[in-house]
C-alpha cells in the first residue's frame, strides 16, 4: 500500500510468495531499508531497489531475460548478501563486480555456462554458491578470491579443479560432489584452514598425498568414486572425525581405516 512510503525507518521487508509481478516502486523511497526479500514471486526484473540495501534475497524469480538484473545493481554499494539462486539466469551484468563489499553470493541452480567474470573483483566474498549450473570448468582466477570460506560447486560438470585452488587459504568448506573429477591438484596443502571436503560422486581413482597436510580437516567425503587405495598420509590427519569411503573400488579395507577408527574417527566403508 502507498501508506508504506511514510515508514521511513523501516529496515526489513519480507514479501516472499505474494504473487507480486513487479518490485513495488514505493520501496525505492525507504531510505532506511536494509534487508529485502522478494523470493518466490513472478517478478521479471529487479528495479526500484533502495540504495542502502545490505541484503537482497531475490531467489526463485523468473529473471531469465537479459536485462532482468539491471546494470544499476552496481550502485548498491552497501550490499553484503545477494541471493539470485533458482532464477533461470544465463548471465549476470558486469556491474555485479562493482559490489565491492559483497560477502555472500548465491547463484545456484541457474543456466550459467561460465563463472561470471564480474566475480573476479569481489575480494571480500566469503561464500560463493555456484552449484547446479552447467559450468564445465572453473577459471584460474578463482584463486584470487582469497576471502572465500565456503565454495559450493556441486553438479557443475567439472572434469578438473583449477591449479589456483590452493590459494584459498581461508577456505573451510569445499563442496564439489556430483561432478566428473578424475583427479585433484597435486598440492592442496595451501588449503590450510579446510574443515569439510565433499568429493562424493565423482570419478576419482586416487587422492593426493598432500591431503595429509590439512591439519584442520574434519570431514572427508569420498564416497561413490573409483578409489582402490588411499595415500598413507591420511592416517596422520589429526582432526579427522569422519571419512566416508562407501561405494568405491576397494577389494579390502585400506590399512589406515583401522588406524583412524581406533583413534575415534568414524570410517564408513
Amino acid at each position: 500500500p502507498a501508506s508504506l512510503a511514510g515508514l521511513t525507518a523501516l529496515r526489513t521487508v519480507r514479501l516472499r510468495a505474494n504473487d507480486l509481478r513487479a518490485v513495488p516502486p514505493l520501496l525505492a523511497g525507504l531510505p532506511a531499508l536494509r534487508s529485502l526479500s522478494l523470493v518466490g514471486n513472478p517478478i521479471a526484473a529487479l528495479d526500484h531497489l533502495p540504495a542502502g540495501l545490505e541484503q537482497l534475497y531475490a531467489a526463485e524469480l523468473p529473471l531469465a531475460a537479459p536485462a532482468a538484473v539491471p546494470d544499476d545493481i552496481g550502485r548498491l554499494a552497501a550490499l553484503r548478501v545477494l541471493d539470485l539462486a533458482h532464477d533461470g539466469l544465463n548471465a549476470v551484468p558486469a556491474a555485479l563486480g562493482d559490489l565491492a563489499g559483497l560477502e555472500v553470493l548465491y547463484l545456484a541452480d541457474n543456466r550459467l555456462t561460465a563463472v561470471p567474470e564480474a566475480l573476479r573483483s569481489l575480494r571480500r566474498l566469503t561464500y560463493l554458491g555456484l552449484s547446479d549450473n552447467p559450468l564445465g570448468r572453473l577459471p584460474d582466477w578463482l584463486g584470487a578470491l582469497e576471502a572465500l570460506v565456503e565454495l559450493r560447486i556441486q553438479r557443475t560438470g567439472l572434469a578438473a579443479l583449477p591449479a589456483s585452488l590452493p590459494r584459498l587459504a581461508r577456505l573451510r568448506e569445499l563442496h564439489a560432489g556430483g561432478n566428473a573429477l578424475t583427479a585433484l591438484p597435486d598440492d592442496l596443502s595451501g588449503l590450510e584452514d579446510l574443515r569439510h571436503l565433499d568429493l562424493r560422486a565423482n570419478a576419482l581413482t586416487a587422492l593426493p598425498a598432500s591431503l595429509g597436510r590439512l591439519a584442520r580437516l574434519r570431514v572427508l567425503d569420498a564416497r561413490a568414486n573409483r578409489l582402490g587405495a588411499l595415500p598413507d598420509a591420511l592416517a596422520e590427519l589429526p582432526a579427522l572425525e569422519k571419512l566416508d569411503l562407501r561405494w568405491n573400488a576397494f577389494t579390502e579395507p585400506p590399512p589406515l581405516a583401522a588406524h583412524l577408527a581406533a583413534r575415534g574417527c568414524v570410517v564408513l566403508l
